[in-house]
């Protein structure tokens, strides 16, 4: 277990030699649901550090990878820095996506047999459109929530049992940092799309029609009109998801496609896996269902009134 203890604080110091300062760790089951323990409340709680330092997390990670282990659950960190610099996950790569970013990356982890990672560290904080740009120059999966397992764990999925694969390093190279010109140099960043032209959304008179003639309600402009948060830092997602799904299915969209969707749109989804996306979609739609069913209720009564 040493040897994996020392691969894991390896990945913490990588991090750090790039800018972060303190991760998030959250624990999560075989489904990749965060696990979820009573507390002296009596309440459930996900088990979650949102804020370990560096010294911290490797003064206890190995006693966190050895209970994992043992109760076969997966380690999962999320690096976070100053705000003029980004770390950037890019996932499933081949060999050939692997090469043309290598002169970038300050990290290579393989966290299955064929299943690699990138990650960049990018200055001067570039911002989601980039981002999507390099995710879709590069080929990498767009839905990469910027979270990762600990190198030194085992990745437990059910689909890997018995035989767990242990997430490895593959390449490092400490304080590697690049810029957003430097990347657009490489050829790694897809050419800018051309906006189409807004469109106004679907009446609710053809609430019936296939949803493939819709398209998505916005996310960003869901968390944009979100109340503050309690802490009064940023707004709270879980709002953001709840009104997104509630928009989707008022236009239409079946629940197992707003949750679907959900996943690729929220990182908090993402983050709490699919059994919060059905459920939030659920609830929804509930809700579309009930102001719907208002909605008529009232135009009946001005009618006959």
């Amino acid at each position: 277990m040493a040897e994996n203890d020392r691969k894991a604080k390896e990945m913490i110091r990588l991090f750090q030699s790039v800018g972060a300062t303190h991760f998030s760790v959250t624990w999560t089951d075989s489904a990749g649901d965060p696990i979820r323990k009573t507390g002296k409340d009596g309440k459930e709680k996900i088990r979650f550090w949102s804020a370990a330092s560096p010294f911290l997390l490797s003064r206890y990670i190995q006693e966190i990878l050895d209970e994992a282990t043992h109760n076969q659950h997966n380690i999962v960190v999320r690096p976070r820095g100053p705000s003029d610099v980004t770390f950037m996950q890019l996932d499933d790569l081949n060999a050939e996506k692997l090469s043309r970013v290598a002169p970038a990356v300050f990290l290579v982890l393989e966290t299955s047999p064929g299943n690699v990672q990138a990650w960049v560290a990018i200055k001067a904080a570039p911002d989601k459109e980039f981002m999507r740009r390099l995710k879709k120059g590069m080929g990498a999966d767009k839905t990469a929530s910027g979270a990762t397992r600990v190198a030194g764990s085992l990745n437990f999925k059910d689909k890997y049992a018995p035989n767990f694969p242990r997430v490895a390093i593959r390449e490092a190279h400490p304080g590697r940092v690049t810029t957003p010109a430097a990347l657009e140099q490489l050829g790694l960043v897809a050419a800018p799309e051309i906006p189409e032209p807004p469109q106004r959304p679907p009446s609710p008179a053809r609430h019936s029609s296939s949803p493939r003639t819709r398209k998505w309600p916005s996310w960003e402009r869901c968390l944009e009109r979100a109340p503050p948060s309690q802490s009064g830092k940023g707004n709270r997602r879980s709002i953001a998801d709840f009104t997104w799904c509630l928009t989707a299915a008022d236009w239409g969209w079946p629940v197992d496609q707003i949750a679907e969707r959900l996943m690729v749109e929220s990182s908090k989804a993402r983050d709490n896996g699919v059994s919060y996306a059905k459920q939030t979609a659920q609830r929804a739609a509930e809700a579309a269902a009930r102001n719907a069913s208002a909605k008529r209720d009232k135009a009946r009564s001005r009618n006959f009134g």
